[in-house]
């Protein structure tokens, strides 16, 4: 079944709300390349979510800088921890090739988007509602 976008899940920055829903169509991808066992294509998927989340997070980190919210160094530091459960995750995943890895992997990519969304950034939808919803500080 795959993620959807709902409402819920806006920050109230349509950069990073937009960010996110490109985030959840590549993981999206990534569980149909599971599915479908296709390596290949799961390895540029995963390849485009790393580099796509790196970009994500600079964006992110920088908007939250600039509308004041307390946590920045909390939230790099989350980033961080992101990204190197990803990279440690993909490493296991071109170890092992398996039904069992496949659906582990899945509930990663999904508990790891999860996390992120629900948990990390909903904390900063009281100081981006203090602007625009295209507040971009770049």
């Amino acid at each position: 079944m795959s993620l959807e976008w709902r409402e819920q899940l806006s920050v109230g920055n349509d950069l990073i709300d937009d960010d996110h829903k490109r985030l959840i169509d590549i993981i999206n991808r990534a569980e149909l390349s599971l599915k479908s066992k296709n390596l290949i294509r799961l390895t540029t998927v995963l390849d485009e979510l790393s580099a796509y989340s790196i970009k994500h997070f600079e964006m992110e980190e920088a908007l939250a800088e600039a509308v004041g919210f307390p946590d920045v160094s909390r939230l790099h530091d989350s980033h961080r921890g992101l990204l190197a459960k990803l990279d440690r995750v993909k490493s296991e995943l071109a170890a092992t090739w398996d039904d069992a890895m496949a659906d582990h992997f899945t509930a990663l990519l999904r508990e790891w988007l999860v996390n992120h969304v629900i948990k990390e950034d909903a904390r900063m939808k009281p100081y981006l509602s203090r602007h625009a919803p295209r507040f971009d500080p770049r």
